[in-house]
């Protein structure tokens, strides 16, 4: 299957219908140009047995990969749960063919597989200085950082890569220099949005690129590939910088310790974090390695204040409680993550107290609701205070994603032909397309990982004419997986 010179194909392998596990490709003139590369999460299935063997994905099965890093995270949630990713057979299949691979952003649901894929696809990367830094590390775990070409890119770029011509636009997230995409082909136009919300104040980074997101409008875009993740969400997403009162009014009333848990890819909340502690003279703990991984990666590239004045975690206890304000990734419950291990007393260097305080600056991922309640009944039985979504009126937390006002927004500006929507489960992509809809957008088309949506020279959809699976590591080797019923 080969898309001819007047064809604009998309074709998601992973991420359309479901949250996480991003593997998108475009196909035009022969070429394929693959946007993100990102993993998820699954429950390992209780017997071995019910990992997938039966050769149903030869082409994937027999190809070896090296042992997974222990960093950013993973090492965690491969004790409660297996790193899962799209298989990628199809394109791995017409590696010859691929014209490069984009990153829109650092995180794992976009970036995460790359490590274990790349071997099969052998493409040169394009990505901003950030998420190419976040790269980086992974690859080198692996030792392929001396055999992956990364070229760092800037918001506003231009650049062709094989028959695509791709712009980068700068959008506002939760994570820095995340960026949308214009692709600009001899059959069509496509927007991708990547993942995205509109915040003017981001606190860290620029904000979004309001200027060039309303020229869209005069641009002929065929179709807009769109996020989906709070398309049932009304209203608005809060912007960062709305946090810092909330955050702060907790911790100045806070009489001993405060442990603030996020995530650790959220480097604005660091930043607002850094500016209580200093107005509440408190100093700064941090405990999780993704978190101090992606704080050395926003210093490292002028996006994240060097003044900041981390305590080492092993000068944590001999400080006045009153003192510390910790920042801890585990905010979800993963076993072996900081706060899980503050919650168990198996912290070395610290142990928390009556008096203190824990503050869960997040939301509960949909999966997680036992393990993040098992948290906070520890927390409490030690007898420590715990604020979180569950009992805090005032903002704490901002999701990283577009609401419906944000999404019909931004379909007013760029007027694309038609919409398909993807990161995000079925419900969820069927209120997008109905926002669409509301927005004056004619044409929406709602499908799933595996179907052929054709962009150009019509507008139409094959289902199920990919190959598509989910891949998981057993021993040394990337295996076909199926995700457990629990």
């Amino acid at each position: 299957m080969t898309p001819e010179k007047e064809d604009l194909w998309f074709a998601p392998l992973g991420g359309c219908g479901e949250i996480g596990m991003n593997l998108n490709l475009f196909g035009h003139n022969g070429q394929w140009l693959i946007v993100d590369c990102g993993l998820t999460f699954s429950d390992i299935p209780e017997k071995q047995s019910d990992v997938a063997s039966d050769g149903a994905i030869t082409a994937s099965e027999a190809r070896s990969i090296r042992p997974a890093p222990q960093v950013d995270g993973v090492a965690a949630a491969q004790s409660r749960r297996n790193v899962q990713m799209a298989d990628p057979a199809f394109i791995a299949d017409r590696a010859d063919a691929i014209a490069g691979m984009v990153i829109t952003h650092a995180h794992e649901d976009h970036i995460g597989a790359v490590p274990y894929l790349w071997p099969q696809l052998k493409c040169p990367i394009y990505t901003t200085a950030f998420t190419a830094y976040i790269l980086k590390r992974k690859l080198a775990e692996y030792n392929l950082l001396d055999e992956v070409t990364i070229r760092i890119v800037d918001a506003g770029d231009v650049i062709d890569i094989g028959p695509f011509n791709v712009e980068w636009i700068n959008m506002t997230h939760s994570v820095p220099e995340p960026c949308a995409l214009l692709i600009k082909t001899d059959a069509g136009t496509v927007f991708h949005s990547g993942d995205w919300k509109l915040d003017d104040q981001p606190v860290v980074g620029a904000p979004y690129n309001k200027a060039r997101c309303t020229e869209l409008g005069a641009v002929e875009i065929d179709a807009m590939i769109c996020d989906s993740t709070n398309a049932t969400v009304t209203g608005k997403t809060p912007s960062e910088s709305e946090l810092y009162a909330g955050l702060h009014q907790l911790i100045s009333n806070s009489p001993g310790r405060v442990v603030v848990t996020c995530f650790g890819s959220n480097l604005a909340r660091v930043a607002t974090l850094a500016k209580i502690a200093e107005a509440t003279q408190r100093h700064v703990g941090m405990i999780g390695r993704s978190m101090i991984n992606m704080v050395n990666a926003g210093r490292a590239t002028g996006l994240l204040d060097t003044d900041i004045s981390i305590v080492e975690a092993q000068h944590l206890g001999y400080l006045p409680p009153e003192s510390v304000l910790l920042l801890a990734t585990g905010s979800q419950g993963e076993p072996r993550t900081a706060l899980h291990r503050l919650s168990t007393n198996t912290f070395r260097d610290m142990q928390l107290e009556p008096s203190d305080t824990v503050i869960f600056s997040s939301k509960v991922i949909p999966g997680n609701e036992a393990s993040v309640a098992a948290l906070i009944s520890r927390l409490e039985d030690m007898g420590v205070t715990v604020f979180g979504e569950h009992n805090v009126e005032s903002l704490i937390h901002a999701s990283g994603h577009p609401a419906a006002e944000e999404l019909i927004t931004m379909y007013q500006w760029v007027q694309p032909d038609m919409l398909i929507p993807v990161h995000g489960e079925p419900q969820h992509m069927q209120a997008n397309a109905a926002l669409a809809k509301r927005a004056g957008i004619s044409m929406q088309i709602q499908g799933e990982n595996g179907d052929l949506f054709i962009i150009a020279p019509n507008k139409a959809i094959r289902r199920n004419v990919l190959p598509t699976g989910r891949l998981t590591l057993q021993g040394r080797k990337l295996v076909p997986a199926t995700v457990s019923a629990t």
